[in-house]
């Protein structure tokens, strides 16, 4: 375990180096520039070329990457072009209400994906297997702005059950959590679905209903605990997709996270913010990404092997 640790820390290192050299080459590649956006239309070429030396913009781009990843060596993720403030200070502030959303929409998730696809497995070949497989499509292919001024209009507008937005209480949660949790209910459903199917298939299934057992607790008990696995994998990834911080949805409902952060520093192309933003979501994937590996063999211990 110690050597499995190790060794898929060690590809953890080099996945980080690869993402901050990829994402700081596409900052640079962008057609603006963040100097403009920092000094104003009106600014003179003397004043732009002094704010370019104080940020460091006049250095050669390959100078610029070694010294982020010196102060990266260092736990410095910059600072903030526009708002002055240290990078690792704007995350900090935004992260509560991201791993508050990332939780509420991966319990969505799995409330949504797991029982949709348990119920079609259990009915396959039947019209409420298909009904499920084609509200999964839906629910996959709904863009989530859509989703969410429906939701929006109907839960909130019209019935009144929750805020039209806004962060604080768990009423604020449930429409974006949903939202989310929807069309990742709806991956979840498809993958439970057939991964179910084949182990519904297994010798073992059979002999468990030879014995006797109950049906329920032939899927749930002997079925569910192995066609589950792929799932766990997917929340490894759902992790990280959820730290990065689902803009559109944060947008929608006024969410203070980290994707609303990072859609402002696109837009006036703050760079340490980008980089910090794109790396706290590449540790969040390979965090979620080992997890995953570790409470697998838990699961199955047929994977130890």
């Amino acid at each position: 375990m110690v050597r499995f640790l190790l060794s898929r820390l060690a590809q953890s290192v080099f996945i980080l180096i690869g993402v901050t050299m990829i994402t700081f080459a596409l900052a640079f590649l962008v057609p603006a520039d963040p100097v403009r956006m920092i000094a104003g239309r009106n600014a003179t070429p003397t004043v732009v070329e002094n704010i370019r030396h104080q940020l460091g913009l006049d250095r050669p781009i390959p100078v610029q990457y070694a010294s982020y990843l010196t102060r990266l060596a260092q736990g410095d993720l910059g600072r903030s072009y526009m708002q002055r403030t240290d990078v690792s200070t704007l995350i900090a502030s935004r992260l509560p209400a991201t791993l508050l959303l990332m939780a509420g929409a991966i319990f969505f998730e799995l409330l949504i994906g797991l029982s949709a696809g348990i119920w079609a497995a259990t009915r396959r070949g039947r019209f409420s297997d298909k009904a499920v497989m084609v509200a999964s499509f839906v629910g996959v292919s709904a863009p989530h702005f859509l989703l969410g001024l429906l939701l929006l209009y109907v839960f909130a507008n019209l019935l009144g059950l929750f805020p039209l937005g806004g962060y604080g209480t768990w009423r604020h949660l449930v429409l974006p959590a949903l939202t989310l949790g929807i069309a990742g209910g709806g991956w979840y459903g498809r993958v439970m679905r057939s991964s179910m199917v084949d182990v519904l298939r297994q010798d073992y299934i059979r002999t468990a209903r030879a014995k006797g057992l109950k049906e329920r607790k032939v899927v749930l008990v002997h079925a569910l605990r192995n066609a589950i696995l792929p799932i766990v994998a997917m929340i490894g990834l759902d992790i990280g997709i959820f730290m990065s911080g689902a803009v559109v949805v944060e947008s929608v409902y006024g969410w203070p996270g980290i994707g609303q952060l990072a859609w402002q520093a696109i837009q006036v192309i703050d760079i340490p913010i980008i980089m910090g933003v794109t790396l706290t979501a590449a540790v969040a994937i390979v965090i979620g990404n080992l997890v995953a590996d570790l409470v697998t063999p838990f699961i199955d211990p047929r994977v130890r092997l």
